[in-house]
């Protein structure tokens, strides 16, 4: 059974790598690996090595601290933030597909599309 640090850290990078638009098989070939690899790391089946995290990490272009990130409160038993967003929100494909189109408009749009959802989740 895998470790459940193993489980979070694979959550991440598969995490960082759709938000980066980035295939397995792209992030294996900066890696030097075989992307079945990529799949057992970012499924936990397999940990990854302090030094593999670091080449992972720097063709994602993240600090090795990413992958740990929100580690401390994964035990906690929550579904949902007081806020109601989900807890693993990076776990979310969709999410990840608006925040990933998000960051594609120009930023003055963007801007204003913020501002938009601000007051329509304050209307709510």
């Amino acid at each position: 059974m895998p470790h459940p640090v193993d489980v979070h850290v694979g959550k991440r990078v598969r995490h960082r790598r759709w938000l980066v638009g980035m295939t397995q098989q792209q992030l294996a070939e900066r890696v030097g690996i075989k992307f079945q690899q990529i799949q057992k790391y970012e499924t936990g089946a397999n940990r990854v090595s302090a030094s593999r995290l670091w080449d992972i990490a720097d063709a994602l272009d993240v600090d090795v601290s990413f992958f740990f990130e929100g580690l401390e409160t994964q035990g906690a038993d929550r579904e949902e933030t007081p806020e109601g967003v989900p807890a693993d929100i990076l776990g979310d494909k969709e999410a990840l597909d608006l925040v990933r189109s998000y960051y594609s408009i120009p930023e003055n749009q963007r801007r204003r599309l913020f501002d938009l959802a601000r007051v329509l989740s304050d209307v709510a």
